[in-house]
């Protein structure tokens, strides 16, 4: 791989980052916990709690084998090459792309009178799932 490894302060940045991500989320759970209506919080701090994990494993893959570390995973750690960055580049532009009109088409089921609870829920599983198709279909052609 191209890039060259990480240095002693970039790991340190990187710890001090993870850390302070990990405070705000609790801290942002914790309120909506006790502020939001209904169980907001609980979702939110079971939520961060899985993506945390996901992004654990991650960065241990990357860091333990980087051979066999998909792209997905080396993109995401910033420990690929230009390839991997590329491919995620591309993946999130067509994502930001498709974005736009998903939203609306949510704001305008919404103003049809569909629940705003399940059109969100529908709207953040389709931009994951157009993200995902995305990813696989840039990485496939490149």
């Amino acid at each position: 791989m191209s890039t060259e490894e990480r240095t002693r302060t970039k790991r340190a940045l990187a710890l001090g980052a993870a850390v302070a991500a990990l405070a705000l989320l609790i801290a942002a759970g914790l309120l909506l916990r006790e502020y939001a209506p209904g169980h907001m919080g609980v979702g939110f701090l079971q939520g961060s709690a899985v993506g945390l994990v996901g992004v654990a494993i991650m960065v241990w893959r990357v860091s333990r084998r980087p051979t066999s570390a998909t792209t997905l995973e080396r993109a995401w750690t910033q420990t690929g090459d230009e390839r991997d960055d590329a491919v995620l580049t591309r993946a999130l532009a067509v994502l930001g792309l498709l974005a736009f009109p998903l939203t609306g088409a949510a704001a305008i089921a919404i103003g049809l009178g569909a629940l705003p609870e399940m059109v969100l829920t529908l709207l953040l599983l389709a931009e994951v799932a157009v993200g995902a198709v995305a990813f696989a279909v840039v990485d496939r052609r490149s």
